[in-house]
């Protein structure tokens, strides 16, 4: 297996756009996405609110959007994709998280997947799959506007309830499959990996930017302690930057099960030892997060996933009684955890400098007073 490369660099609110467009030139941007096709930004929105560190963040986003069109990609050829999910109202969150300002201030639409003018299509995966076709014997259904272009994905740093933490691999989740995709939690990891090969077969060029201004612990996506870590990190092999995402938060790569499966199946390296770091010297970096926690709804699903309510998936999960699930985590989650946990922990990001730039997202949808256009 060939070698990777992972670009990590530390980077400041005052500067942040300036040092990504460093991390691109040092990853490959330009190399790894072909000029011509279309690019598909694939933000995060992990929730409708403003959670620190739960979803792509505006400067992320800025960044991205500026460095494509330095590389070629000009922002009419660049469209943003965000699938909601049964609990979470992407639209919402798309402002709520200072996103849509920056789309609106770079004239780059957004094409909410579970929305027209979006037609899903049956895709036949060239390799043989882990389980999609499994848990989807009817057909996988893809995108078709993703089919054919470019995905820069943009994940955060942080922690999961089932996967240990999320990356680059899982950001895929949220764009390729339906509103079912939940269907998928209790094989997740052979999910990732199948997203991995069906988007190698689809996509021309793939690249990840995991933003970890802002990094989470705990039991994310949502419920986590957020600190600021000042970590941005870009590479053009999906595996290979969940690997060095998961060593800074202090934990063995290939002990995740869905790093290890794509590193054996050659879908990228998972293995520390053979990927060539460049950038800033994190090799002391070790966040020491705690990301086997849960919450009372996450324990509630892994009592179906795994444990003694299996046998009762298909019912509570899959059939007419199932908006059960999405009520008691919209309860929980919204009602319950945020006025209670999350906004003590946002107010206290909002007094960091971080902080203090975000709101001026909200503001501006930029970084910078109005400068020149990409």
């Amino acid at each position: 297996m060939s070698r990777a490369k992972v670009a990590v660099l530390y980077a400041s609110p005052a500067t942040v756009v300036d040092d990504y467009q460093r991390l691109f030139a040092l990853a490959g941007m330009k190399e790894a996405l072909p000029a011509g096709p279309r690019t598909s930004l694939r933000i995060n929105i992990s929730w409708h609110v403003y959670m620190p560190a739960c979803s792509t963040t505006p400067w992320q986003l800025e960044a991205v959007i500026r460095g494509l069109a330095a590389a070629g990609h000009p922002v009419e050829r660049q469209f943003a994709a965000q699938n909601r999910t049964v609990v979470v109202d992407c639209r919402v969150g798309a402002v709520n998280n200072h996103l849509q300002p920056v789309l609106d201030r770079y004239g780059v639409e957004i094409q909410y997947l579970n929305e027209k003018p979006t037609q899903w299509q049956v895709y036949s995966p060239k390799q043989k799959m882990l389980v999609l076709d499994q848990v989807f014997p009817k057909g996988i259904l893809v995108p078709e506007c993703l089919i054919g272009a470019n995905v820069v994905h943009m994940p955060t740093l942080k922690t999961h309830v089932f996967t240990t933490m999320t990356g680059a691999m899982k950001n895929a989740f949220g764009g390729l499959l339906q509103e079912n995709r939940h269907w998928t939690h209790s094989v997740i990891h052979e999910t990732l990996v199948d997203l991995l090969q069906i988007q190698k077969e689809i996509h021309p060029g793939l690249f990840a930017v995991t933003d970890g201004t802002i990094a989470g612990d705990g039991p994310g996506p949502r419920a986590m302690r957020p600190q600021v870590t000042n970590l941005i990190l870009a590479s053009s092999d999906m595996v290979a930057i969940d690997a060095i995402a998961a060593k800074l938060m202090g934990l063995d790569p290939l002990s995740l099960k869905f790093i290890r499966l794509a590193h054996e199946k050659g879908l990228g390296v998972g293995d520390p030892r053979e990927i060539e770091l460049v950038g800033d010297d994190v090799s002391g970096v070790n966040l020491h997060f705690s990301p086997h926690e849960d919450t009372l709804a996450s324990r509630g699903q892994k009592l179906i996933y795994w444990g003694p309510l299996k046998p009762l998936e298909n019912l509570l999960l899959r059939s007419p009684i199932v908006p059960w699930s999405y009520v008691a985590s919209r309860l929980y989650h919204d009602g319950y955890w945020y006025p209670t946990h999350g906004k003590p922990r946002v107010k206290k990001i909002l007094g960091t400098d971080w902080g203090k730039l975000f709101e001026k997202y909200g503001k501006t949808g930029t970084s910078f007073d109005a400068q020149s256009e990409p």
